[in-house]
């Protein structure tokens, strides 16, 4: 049976406002799971959205990824904050696309390395769309640009989730016409060799965020099989 998601568009908004939702969401699920089950047809949530400028540090990050000070991150007008999720350090600013599924993987029948690997697979499915030709890195997770060719391989997209007794938060962010300088005071992802791009570099054209967002929603729909409730 296909599952039903609830779906959320939030615009701009604050990371820890967002992540705050998305505690939310999860408490919810994982409630609903311990109180009796879930609907064989529930599927949970899906939050896209932007970020004003933030950069984010994965519990198994390593703080010297950031490369800046305090006094430095108020002057670029940033935010920075410890999270749970897997992975390094990131950045999130306006221009990029952030996503955000909390679903029950035990509903869908998936492992966290089957879930990871559908949501690069939705992504790649976006980015060729609009002419990207996109795929994995071994050894990494997210989407990648020019993955096998030494040198050149660039991130487009990153991943890094949580999962709590198979319950889902945190997720993806799909660089569209994000500010790439913002880059430079991180080692992405822990990675000091390998570069960063954008939809926007990648097609020399700005890219209206909202068309990019139906994409996504659609993409997941379809890798996912779970229907939109808006």
């Amino acid at each position: 049976m296909t599952k039903e998601v609830d779906f959320h568009h939030l615009g701009i908004i604050d990371y820890k406002e967002a992540w705050d939702k998305q505690e939310s969401y999860h408490k919810e699920i994982v409630e609903r799971k311990l109180g009796g089950g879930l609907d064989s047809n529930y599927g949970g949530h899906l939050i896209l959205c932007e970020h004003p400028h933030v950069y984010t540090l994965g519990k198994s990050g390593a703080e010297n990824n950031l490369l800046i000070n305090d006094n430095f991150l108020q002057k670029i007008g940033a935010t920075y904050y410890k999270i749970n999720r897997g992975g390094d350090i990131t950045y999130h600013g306006p221009g990029q696309l952030v996503g955000y599924p909390i679903i029950d993987l035990e509903q869908f029948g998936l492992h966290v390395k089957e879930y990871v690997s559908k949501l690069e697979e939705a992504i790649i499915k976006v980015l060729g769309e609009y002419g990207i030709s996109a795929s994995r890195l071994d050894g990494a997770t997210g989407v990648w640009l020019d993955a096998s060719v030494p040198g050149k391989a660039r991130k487009i997209c990153a991943i890094g989730v949580r999962v709590s007794r198979y319950v889902t938060m945190h997720g993806f962010a799909l660089n569209v016409n994000t500010d790439l300088t913002y880059f430079n005071h991180i080692n992405p992802c822990g990675f000091t060799d390998k570069g960063v791009t954008s939809m926007e570099k990648e097609l020399g054209r700005e890219l209206p965020v909202a068309k990019v967002e139906n994409s996504m929603k659609a993409a997941l729909a379809s890798v996912f099989d779970f229907s939109i409730r808006q």
